[in-house]
């Protein structure tokens, strides 16, 4: 077996494809708190601007192999700080992985899809052999229409799963994983019947898609399904009614929208403590954790063992803490370096990235899709008043 190793020496393997492929970087670290940071919507998408940005050439390492970073590090607001955050963690990788042969061309979209062609053109034109990023989903077609052209693979950060195919892959937070975990959770412990109650949103949409899917996979049934947008107590009422027929109730919204979502049910007359309260990632908040009516609810989301790890880490060097999807950008710099010292001349190809035993970073396990998805291996986290608690940890490897 390959063997990498890390910036504590302790070796690091590759494996067999029937097991985990790669264990990324530094110190293994198994995974992480919370996810899907909201930047300007749950898709983190800008206004767009027809602004091209004014690159500065940035190199990052000398090593043979160019790999592009496409952020959006002068977009305003949140967007811009999430950039900073995650161009920080890539450099992070980069000093930890032992000897990476990797130069990261890092270049600036602004924020728009006009931008991130344009950044992208510059670094595919100074030889970069693979893309990574862009983080915002309008800005990935625009990309991926010049990394197509040459055959080149890109690893975006959005998560809109519909930007994601041939030759793009998503290494996010996908609803979909959340949702096939925490159901397919439910199902183990004896859950048959599921009602849902969801946002009338792009989040919720493909929150609804994912839990019909597996729900009727596990041989459940939906007793009762809801969609709400302002009015959230007509939503609540509605189906209140025919929760007397459910188990089980997901929910998907974040901090204060779920709380007061919790709120109309209870004063709708729903039993919420009859109910098995099932939820997606955006409940890792604190918000959450102080609501009364969803305590003992269970939601899917990277253990926060690996994000604690990480974090502490970042504040060393940097001073500051950490956006969430900094740990994104690390897992994909660490990625291209191992496959860079590993997989030779196809070492982006899409044969290689979706490889099926996936492979092993701070948030965990991670394998991408054919279809340029990810799939995620996710524990299962109880809220309680103190914060969440694990009751099912993230799995070691994918099943067959």
């Amino acid at each position: 077996m390959a063997e990498l190793r890390d910036s504590s020496m302790k070796p690091l393997r590759t494996t067999r494809r029937t097991a985990v492929g790669l264990i990324l970087g530094a110190p293994m670290l198994a995974a992480c708190s919370g996810v899907q940071q909201t930047l300007t919507s749950q898709f983190g998408q800008q206004p767009p601007d027809a602004a091209q940005p004014q690159q500065q050439a940035q190199a990052v390492g000398n090593g043979r192999v160019k790999v592009g970073l496409v952020l959006p590090l002068s977009a305003p607001g949140n967007a811009g700080v999430a950039a900073t955050s995650m161009k920080n963690a890539a450099e992070m990788a980069l000093a930890e992985f032992n000897n990476p042969d990797i130069q990261l061309l890092v270049k600036d979209d602004t924020g728009n899809p006009q931008g991130a062609q344009f950044a992208t053109q510059q670094a595919l034109d100074e030889g970069a052999e693979i893309i990574l990023g862009p983080l915002f989903a309008q800005s990935v077609p625009a990309a991926a229409s010049l990394t197509r052209q040459r055959n080149i693979s890109m690893i975006a950060f959005s998560t809109d799963s519909s930007v994601a195919g041939r030759g793009v892959y998503l290494l996010s937070f996908l609803p979909e994983s959340d949702v096939n975990r925490i159901i397919g959770y439910a199902a183990s412990a004896g859950k048959r019947s599921y009602a849902a109650l969801l946002p009338d949103n792009a989040y919720g949409s493909v929150v609804e898609a994912a839990f019909k899917q597996v729900v009727s996979s596990k041989g459940g049934r939906v007793a009762a399904f809801e969609k709400y947008g302002a009015d959230r107590a007509g939503a609540a009422r509605t189906i209140a009614q025919a929760l007397t027929g459910a188990d089980a109730l997901l929910l998907a919204d974040d901090g204060d929208a779920l709380a007061g979502v919790a709120d109309a049910l209870t004063a709708a007359g729903a039993d919420l403590r009859r109910l098995q309260l099932l939820g997606t990632g955006l409940w890792d908040n604190p918000r959450v954790f102080a609501t009364p009516a969803l305590q003992g609810g269970l939601y899917a989301a990277p253990d926060p063992a690996g994000f604690r790890n990480f974090s502490g880490r970042y504040r060393t060097r940097y001073g500051q803490d950490p956006v969430r999807t900094a740990t994104l950008a690390y897992d994909a710099v660490a990625l291209v370096a191992a496959l860079a010292r590993t997989q030779g001349n196809k070492r982006f190809s899409g044969e290689v990235l979706t490889n099926p035993s996936g492979f092993a970073g701070i948030d965990g396990l991670f394998r991408f899709r054919p279809d340029g998805s990810n799939e995620r291996g996710l524990a299962v986290m109880k809220v309680a008043a103190g914060g969440a608690q694990a009751v099912a940890g993230s799995p070691k490897s994918f099943g067959a």
